[in-house]
């Protein structure tokens, strides 16, 4: 990542060695997420669902690795896609935003659409480890040189470590596999009663899985920890091979 323009490294490492910022942290995201947080953002006017840290730690990311494609796994509203597609723009326009969705909703695929930034953007309907979805994907992909992952779709531990056995191939060489919602495996347990996942079964729990089976990539540990408040936690995986 580029340096940093104001904090310098020794400040980022004593935030980390604050214990009472580390312990009101975890009781802020018990908190938020009882209030539903990160819908509280739109992105050029649609719901991105996300930690404003962590859209600009995306940016970063983005900017430095100039992507040709990015492929998102789940869509929702589309905040994403258009925040990808507009970064695509900021650099010149040369790349394509792949998303995929086991259900794109009428609203959400009609306001797309018709968004300035729809021009870089792909949706493909269906389940992400559906085998038909990943050889299309795979065919988008084929003559792409710089690929980056972002995978937020279903949270549960299989579903996420298939779609890390199935995308993570894509990603190139010092680009990004981004995890999201890592953060589910620390918050407290039965946070998302209506939802198949939880502590101990989540994203952060397949990301573990899957670094025991390559040596590809590796924790992004400096981003993060400049960060600090992220939803990812563990979950910004470069490649380095």
């Amino acid at each position: 990542m580029v340096g940093r323009t104001v904090n310098d490294l020794s400040t980022i490492a004593a935030m980390q060695k604050d214990a009472t910022l580390k312990l009101l942290r975890s009781k802020a995201y018990d908190l938020l997420v009882q209030y539903r947080y990160t819908y509280n953002f739109n992105w050029l006017g649609r719901p991105i669902i996300q930690f404003p840290s962590d859209i600009v730690a995306i940016q970063e990311i983005i900017w430095d690795v100039k992507p040709d494609l990015i492929l998102e796994t789940g869509i929702a509203h589309g905040g994403s896609l258009i925040f990808y597609a507009s970064l695509i723009d900021a650099l010149g326009g040369s790349g394509d935003v792949l998303g995929i969705d086991v259900d794109i909703r009428k609203h959400n695929k009609r306001e797309i659409e018709r968004h300035r930034m729809f021009k870089y953007i792909t949706m493909i309907e269906g389940s992400s480890v559906d085998q038909n979805v990943v050889k299309q994907v795979y065919a988008f992909a084929e003559q792409k040189k710089r690929v980056v992952v972002a995978l937020d779709s279903n949270h549960t531990h299989e579903h996420v470590l298939k779609e890390l056995e199935f995308y993570s191939p894509l990603v190139t060489k010092g680009s990004y596999l981004i995890v999201f919602d890592t953060i589910i495996e620390h918050l407290q347990k039965g946070s998302f009663s209506n939802r198949p996942w939880d502590v101990g079964d989540n994203p952060k729990t397949a990301v573990r899985e899957f670094l025991r089976s390559t040596d590809r990539f590796q924790i992004d540990n400096a981003l993060e920890d400049t960060l600090f408040l992220t939803t990812n936690p563990g979950g910004y995986l470069k490649c380095i091979k």
